[in-house]
This record gives structure tokens, sequence and C-alpha cells, in this order.
């Protein structure tokens, strides 16, 4: 509970006791002395009642679930300067500004960019991921514990326990793994929606494509 709706139940309680004990104190009951012993009680109820919702609008948040994996970043060599640039200060402010672990960014069947924590698994967009594709909608998964589906983005980092699947198209996806069930919020979906907007027209600017071996 919060300290001020901790300090509005303890004044409730306090209130509630002082009408008790004036009313057992009275030596005649009045009609002014009931009207007074009334509305004392209906008060002290009345700040109970603000010290319930004030911890309602203020939940506790939920603790970090301790996530296995290594701090790196990794972007791919088959990307431009410009193209690197904007990956790299998109995935930052990310994981500086919300409540994100881990970002990875599939661009035309690449992995172009993996940030935050890590693993080496290479990822292969499932059923969850090519959805959000195909509607080029955004799909949260709040808790991933509810999710049969969510071994998926187990080759991204292990038990996560929440995902955001923002699209670019149907050409890529850019994939945010948050620390905690619930812990990304609707100001976090947009922020996300507009940079992979912005995201999808750098990428989209030049070609990423595999290295050739007369290239090599």
């Amino acid at each position: 509970m919060p300290t001020p709706a901790r300090a509005v139940l303890i004044c409730a309680l306090l209130l509630l006791g002082l009408t008790v004990t004036n009313a057992g104190l009275a030596e005649s009951v009045t009609p002014e002395l009931q009207r007074a012993e009334v509305l004392a009680g209906m008060a002290a109820v009345g700040l109970m009642l603000v010290a319930v919702l004030w911890t309602r609008a203020n939940p506790r948040s939920a603790e970090k679930v301790p996530l296995q994996g290594e701090q790196g970043l990794v972007i791919t060599d088959q990307l431009n300067d410009g193209q690197k640039q904007e990956l790299a200060w998109g995935s930052h402010m990310l994981l500086t500004a919300t409540p994100a672990a881990s970002v990875l960014v599939l661009w035309r069947k690449q992995v172009v960019l993996r940030r935050g924590l890590i693993s080496q698994s290479p990822f292969q967009p499932g059923a969850i991921t090519k959805r959000a594709m195909e509607r080029d909608q955004t799909i949260s998964l709040v808790n991933t514990t509810l999710f049969p589906g969510r071994a998926e983005f187990d080759a991204m980092l292990p038990s996560l326990p929440a995902i955001l699947i923002c699209p670019m198209g149907d050409e890529g996806v850019v994939i945010v793994g948050g620390w905690s069930p619930r812990c990304f919020t609707r100001s976090d979906e947009r922020w996300l929606e507009g940079w992979t907007q912005r995201l999808r027209t750098t990428l989209g600017a030049g070609d990423v494509s595999p290295v050739s071996k007369d290239s090599a």
C-alpha cells in the first residue's frame, strides 16, 4: 500500500475509534449526538474507501524475472552506416525508455539486430510472428505463460515474460521482450509502432541480402 494511502487509512481508523469512544462516554444519547455519530462513521468509512481506491490506482509493479542471457549488440554487416545508426539509436531508446530487456529485428528473413539480453540461437518466425506480419498489426503477449505458442520466442531469449511483436508489413518485424509480465504500456506500444514505421523506410532504402560467394 502506498504511504499516502496508508496515512489516510490510519486517519480513518483513528476517527472511527474516537467516534466509538465518544459514544461510549456520553452520559445521554440525544438526537444531536446520534447525528454526529452517524456523520463521523460515514466519514471514517469514506476515508477507508479512499485508501482502498488509492492502492488500486497505484498497484505494485511486477518484479523483474531473472532472465538468462548475455548483454550484447549484434548488427549485421550487410547494412549501410545510416541503417546501422537507425537500428542502434532505436534499440537503445527501447532499452532505456521502456521496460524492454531484449530487442530483435528481422528484415527480409534475416536477423539484422539483436540487442540487450541476447542468445546465440538462430531465430525463425513462428505462427504468432507470421500472423502479425500477415495482418500488419502489433501483437502484445502481456503474460507469455498464458500463451502456448510462446516457445517460438525462446530462440530470441528463453522465458521472456512479456513480448511485443510489431511488424514492418510482410518484410520484417521488431520483437521486444520485457522484464516482467504486463510491463509494457499503451504508450510503449505506440512508441514502438512509430519507430517501426521509420525503420521500415530506412531499411527499405537499401537492399539487405546475403553476401555472395564472389564478394566474400
